[in-house]
Order: structure tokens, then C-alpha cells, then sequence
């Protein structure tokens, strides 16, 4: 049976971004974006984030992915490089992030060009996951197909068998990127679908470019 959505409504009244609040460099106002809806909106997974690829079909590609850090230079996530995204990115570099944060009615969309962190980082990071998210890794070549589930669970199971008692070595086709951004637009829903829309644009020297957006 067809659903008409046309009547779907929701008014956004939990917040205002307006310019002459903002800081210079964006960062900063993701940093504070950020420890608001991660203490405040305990509904909201905060380090979920839509990472979107353009892939060797020419078509754009979204899906979601965990942040796992973020510094002034860029975002982190970790996956496998030989991953449909993965190669995706090993082509075309330049992705697109996107957090959506519904309990506190807010988006924030990156442009970027992402790149492999240093090895030893991605090393770090593989070394604290749990055990099992470490065989995981190794069991999963990720976005290849595959008959059925029992034949992942079957390889986990001789995962386990393999290295009882070792220590497991993160695999070369897995680690991190970094997204550094060139564009971040910051949006705040408003009544009557006057949102707040905040873009900052890298500019040639490294300084931010700062505009309010119609929404």
C-alpha cells in the first residue's frame, strides 16, 4: 500500500547558529558541536557519520562508518583498503562526510580529500580493538561476495583456533584515513524551515572562508 509522506512534519526549534557566533576556524565549532551531542543526546550514536565515495561505475556511493578520532587536521575511521570504499578512495580521494544529529537538530556535511594515516597509527589502533573485532578483520574480505554467513562463521571459527594464545598482527589491507576538509557546512534547524546554514571554505592561504547559506 502507497503511504502518502507529503503530511510529515516536524517543527526544529532546539537551537540558532548565527554568524556572528561562530569561530574562525571550524573545527573548533565541530569540537563543541560535538561534546554538546555527546552529553546531552545520549539517543544519538555521535561518531556515526555518512561517508560518501565516488566508485570505478561513476556512480556515488553512502554509507556509515564510525569516526573514531578527530584533530584539527581531519577525521579518522578505520576500514579495509580493499574494500569497495577503499578502492573507491584509492581512485577518487575526494569524499564527503556527514554527521546528522536528530536530537539536537543538527547536520553537519564535509567535503575532503582523504588519505592513509602512518602505519604505525593504524598499528595502535588494531592493537586496542577487542580480540574479536581483530579476528573480524581478518576473517572479512570485506565487499567481496560470499555463499552464506556460515562460510564467514566457519573462518572465524578457524581464526580463533589459529591464534589461541598469540597475539594478532593487524593485516596490511586494514587501516586508517584521514578526511582532511577543505568545506564544512554547519546547519541548525530553525521554525518554518528557515534553517541556519554555516559554510567555512579552505582558501589558498589556509584561512577559513566564513558565509551564511539561504536554507
Amino acid at each position: 500500500m502507497e503511504k502518502d509522506l507529503g503530511d510529515y512534519r516536524k517543527s526544529y526549534e532546539k537551537g540558532e547558529l548565527l554568524l556572528e557566533d561562530v569561530p574562525e576556524n571550524p573545527m573548533e565549532l565541530f569540537q563543541k558541536w560535538f561534546y554538546e551531542v555527546d552529553s546531552f543526546f545520549a539517543e544519538d550514536e555521535t561518531n556515526a557519520m555518512t561517508l560518501s565515495t565516488i566508485g570505478h561505475d561513476g556512480f556515488p556511493k553512502n554509507r556509515v562508518v564510525l569516526l573514531k578520532k578527530y584533530t584539527f587536521e581531519g577525521f579518522i575511521f578505520y576500514t579495509n583498503y580493499t574494500s569497495e570504499k577503499g578502492k573507491a578512495i584509492e581512485a577518487n580521494p575526494n569524499v564527503c562526510l556527514s554527521f546528522f544529529w536528530h536530537g539536537a537538530e543538527r547536520q553537519i556535511i564535509i567535503k575532503g580529500k582523504a588519505e592513509k594515516i602512518p602505519a604505525n597509527l593504524s598499528d595502535g589502533y588494531f592493537e586496542s580493538r577487542p580480540r574479536g573485532s581483530q579476528l573480524g578483520a581478518l576473517a572479512s574480505n570485506q565487499s567481496e561476495i560470499i555463499f552464506d554467513r556460515k562460510e564467514l562463521e566457519n573462518k572465524l571459527s578457524a581464526l580463533e583456533k589459529a591464534f589461541e594464545g598469540k597475539e594478532i598482527s593487524r593485516p596490511d589491507t586494514w587501516g586508517g584515513y584521514i578526511v582532511k576538509p577543505v568545506e564544512l557546512e554547519f546547519w541548525q534547524g530553525r521554525p518554518n524551515r528557515l534553517h541556519d546554514r554555516i559554510r567555512y571554505r579552505i582558501q589558498d592561504d589556509f584561512n577559513w572562508q566564513i558565509h551564511r547559506l539561504s536554507p
